[in-house]
């Protein structure tokens, strides 16, 4: 079985897509506006990449809302981004049922206001029946700090289940990653960040050690369909390796192994 999907179009789709949301800020002070309406802006973008996702028969669409280190913006800016989580967690429900779309958190929630942690609850709760796309918001999130919380959980786990050292040191990788906050997905298969920024920003290190990464200089407010789609057949032109022998996108297993 093939990681990639083939829609009606004939165009291959990666089963996994992340993206991280970059541009806000300089698109709202290109147009002269306040930093929060290029916020609001490139949340209506993420309403819309949402459905064209879901339509284009992408599996999981994975994006970086919010960092761990997004907190050390100025309290002016991170309110107005509270509120806006505010208004369109209860939006995206609607977005996302109209569209079969299944909704799911990653971070640390924890540190959100007890209105915000509600609304996160809802928005998942309310679209856990649907049964296309997996959109997934990183939100509180930090890679590393995904990755610390992960070897915690894991040695309280086997500290209370008085695991030997024997077993402790059988952890294998397949293991470890179900400790992870991506637990039960597939890596992503493409990862695009917008804005033209070349660097990861402490996003998905684990899961995209062997991803795809595609670099445009649009700002994210500016990104539609058209742009993912050049997205995706800048993939489609790839040819893939996983630390081994050469692999094309058609030949990559679901599992996010290469195939035989």
């Amino acid at each position: 079985m093939t990681g990639d999907v083939v829609n009606p179009e004939g165009r291959k789709i990666p089963r996994h897509i992340a993206i991280i949301l970059d541009g806000n800020g300089r698109w709202a002070a290109r147009h002269g506006l306040p930093r929060a309406m290029g916020h609001k802006k490139g949340c209506e973008t993420l309403e819309q990449i949402v459905a064209d996702a879901a339509r284009l028969g992408v599996e999981y669409l994975t994006v970086y809302g919010f960092s761990t280190e997004n907190w050390k913006r100025s309290q002016e800016e991170v309110g107005a981004l509270m509120n806006l989580f505010r208004f369109y967690m209860v939006k995206l429900i609607k977005v996302a049922n109209e569209h079969n779309v299944r909704a799911r958190m990653i971070g640390e929630r924890s540190r959100f206001a007890k209105d915000i942690q509600d609304g996160i609850d809802r928005l998942e709760r309310e679209t856990a029946a649907n049964t296309g796309m997996t959109f997934v918001f990183a939100v509180n999130y930090g890679s590393r700090d995904e990755i610390v919380r992960a070897v915690r959980k894991y040695t309280l786990e086997a500290l209370k289940e008085g695991k030997t050292v024997e077993e402790i040191e059988a952890l294998t990788e397949q293991e470890f990653a179900g400790y992870l906050d991506t637990a039960g997905m597939p890596d992503p298969d493409l990862v695009i960040r917008t804005s033209g920024e070349l660097r990861l920003s402490n996003y998905l290190l684990w899961q995209c050690a062997y991803a795809e990464y595609y670099i445009t200089p649009v700002l994210w407010p500016d990104f539609n369909k058209d742009e993912l789609l050049k997205a995706i057949d800048n993939y489609n032109s790839r040819e893939r390796r996983f630390g081994g022998r050469l692999k094309t996108t058609d030949n990559y297993d679901r599992s996010g192994k290469s195939g035989t």
